[in-house]
């Protein structure tokens, strides 16, 4: 017979939230300070199937819901948020944490941009 695992709730009061955003879909983690992960969330666990996760609104469901769990289980209170990606939801995502009851100390873009790139392809020749 198995042990029924329970899982510990841990008091949180600040954090770290990153979101992801890109063409398919936005990912949404937070974790306490040290890095250790609370609750995740993205578009398809909460029912977007196919080109439906890469819309604003699936986004804005995502943050909101997997922010109020957090808020309601772990007590967090206030969040930097780090934002990557460059896809739909990443506006939506960033107004919904706007309206939240949260103190935001800090936003933060870490979105990488290339500085040279790779090299490019020789010229076809005829």
């Amino acid at each position: 017979m198995k042990k029924k695992r329970t899982k510990k709730i841990r008091i949180v009061e600040s954090g770290k939230v990153y979101i992801i955003a890109t063409f398919n879909n936005t990912l949404i983690t937070i974790t306490d300070m040290d890095g250790k992960v609370i609750a995740t969330g993205s578009c398809g666990m909460f029912g977007f199937k196919g080109t439906r996760k890469s819309t604003p609104y699936a986004a804005t469901i995502t943050v909101e819901t997997t922010l109020k769990k957090t808020i309601n289980d772990n007590k967090l209170k206030e969040v930097e948020v780090y934002v990557k990606g460059i896809g739909p939801g990443r506006q939506a995502a960033l107004r919904v944490l706007k309206n939240i009851d949260l103190d935001i100390t800090k936003v933060v873009d870490i979105t990488p941009v290339p500085h040279n790139g790779v090299r490019p392809p020789k010229l076809r020749r005829n």
